[in-house]
């Protein structure tokens, strides 16, 4: 297993939902930043710019990669990464869900807005991880998180990002998106350099700041799933959304696209 990965940061994380890892995936870096690069040049089907006409930058997402750039998969299949979230996750198997791309370029003064994933995926269950990897020193474009926000036993209301609108239509089983710095929450914020990575639950709320800096903020996200995660239906399309999946409500995501990348009796899968 992981020697990185120490009982207290397993204890942070299934308690606040979110900590810090310095240098987990600092030998990927240079591989990450030529698959960002490949990423920018020919986007995906879900390739998104997330400024509007009058904003200044640029702020490009893009996700579920992986397949067709090396450089995702090969960090993605690494073993020191896949243990390390089996462990924060205390769960029996890893699986891949998805990998997502955010690129801040200097002047980008947009925040990325606060929300939690977990709204916009079609799944369900506790054992969930995201890590955020920036590629560039991060000291102002940083990620913020809201501690112990996964435990509110209720979801946060997802919204579109360029206009706030609704993802689904339905408010009534949502929280209202709160405002965590005027409501004096507990909001995690940290300093990294790349190769760090900020792991987070799916259901924690989160954003980012924008970019006022001179620099890039090209930052590398993988989503893995656990032991306990099912499908499950949602009330419009999901994001991202997997057209023609064919599964049922409480079904395991189906394997030949969403692989598992370790589980306790088979060990790790990560061939190359």
């Amino acid at each position: 297993m992981s020697k990185i990965i120490t009982k207290k940061m397993i204890k942070d994380y299934q308690e606040l939902g979110v900590v810090y890892i310095p240098n987990l995936f600092k030998k990927h870096v240079s591989n990450l930043k030529k698959g960002i690069e490949f990423n920018l040049n020919n986007p995906g089907p879900y390739a998104a710019e997330n400024l509007r006409k009058k904003e200044n930058g640029r702020f490009f997402d893009d996700y579920c990669n992986w397949e067709r750039i090396p450089e995702f998969r090969k960090t993605i299949f690494d073993n020191e990464i896949i243990t390390a979230a089996a462990k924060l996750m205390q769960s029996q198997s890893v699986q891949l869900f998805h990998d997502h791309v955010l690129v801040k370029e200097p002047g980008t003064s947009k925040d990325t807005p606060w929300h939690s994933d977990g709204p916009y995926y079609f799944i369900n269950g506790k054992k969930t991880i995201s890590f955020w990897v920036p590629l560039d020193p991060v000291k102002e474009a940083s990620l913020r998180m809201v501690a112990r926000s996964h435990k509110w036993g209720k979801q946060v209301l997802p919204t579109k990002w360029l206009s706030q609108e609704n993802f689904y239509g339905k408010v009534d089983q949502y929280l209202p998106i709160p405002d965590p710095d005027m409501e004096d929450m507990d909001v995690l914020e940290f300093q990294m350099e790349p190769g760090d990575a900020v792991a987070f639950h799916f259901e924690i709320l989160h954003g980012a700041r924008g970019n006022n800096t001179t620099n890039r903020r090209r930052a590398f996200s993988l989503r893995l799933i656990g032991d306990d995660v099912c499908y499950t239906e949602r009330s419009g399309k999901t994001s991202p959304p997997f057209p023609n999946h064919n599964m049922k409500e409480g079904d395991k995501l189906r394997t030949d696209w969403f692989p598992i990348l370790f589980s306790k009796t088979s060990g790790s899968l990560s061939s190359i």
